[in-house]
């Protein structure tokens, strides 16, 4: 999960290690070892414990690492602007995965989403404030700024009419530790392309049947 490999990014006392999955047999031994409680990945080893979901395990780092407000109005707010970003993201997860045919057709309903239903609260959620919610970086900062640049990978100018999201993917990025995440031979990944799109295909083929 992108928005994962972030939070581990900019959270810099913590050190990880992350293992993909390159072939059918890979996940079959995960399930065989009971690994899998859902039997789907991501699968996360911290704190002696085996987290499941992806929104588990981002809401424990962020919870771990002071990225979740500090009372539960903040975490309400959070968790709402985190959803809605999550939305958009799966679109965009899943365009590569999209037969070429319909690329087009999906790629257009992505925008329209963002550029109608998004990204407009989020212009308004930071026409005053530093931050979506409160005064210091939370989880749905960093959730705002991986979409944007997933976005700004299939859609270059879709950032145009938002200048103050623009101006927060700018303050994210000259941030020293998210800054050094970016530079390229990172942790973070490229763009999906054709290999990635075999893989996916190849080690979660029932997905796809």
């Amino acid at each position: 999960d992108s928005t994962a490999c972030i939070y581990r990014g900019i959270v810099s006392s913590l050190q990880f290690e992350e293992v993909f999955l390159t072939k059918r047999e890979e996940y079959e031994k995960l399930l065989s070892d009971g690994a899998l409680m859902f039997q789907q990945v991501p699968l996360v080893e911290i704190d002696g414990m085996q987290l499941m979901q992806s929104k588990a395990i981002l809401n424990y780092i962020a919870g771990k690492y002071n990225l979740y407000g500090k009372d539960l109005k903040e975490r309400a707010m959070i968790d709402m602007y985190s959803e809605g970003v999550i939305d958009l993201m799966d679109l965009v997860m899943m365009y590569p995965l999209t037969p070429p045919e319909n690329k087009q057709k999906y790629l257009s309903n992505i925008e329209q989403k963002a550029k109608d239903r998004i990204l407009p609260v989020f212009e308004k959620g930071l026409a005053n404030s530093q931050f979506l919610v409160g005064n210091q970086l939370s989880r749905a900062d960093i959730h705002l700024l991986e979409v944007t640049l997933m976005l700004q990978e299939l859609l270059p100018t879709i950032l145009a009419s938002f200048p103050k999201i623009q101006a927060f993917q700018e303050k994210m990025k000259a941030l020293p530790i998210i800054g050094k995440f970016l530079q390229p031979g990172s942790a973070r990944k490229p763009p999906p392309d054709g290999a990635y799109v075999k893989t996916v295909k190849e080690v979660l083929s029932h997905l796809f049947k």
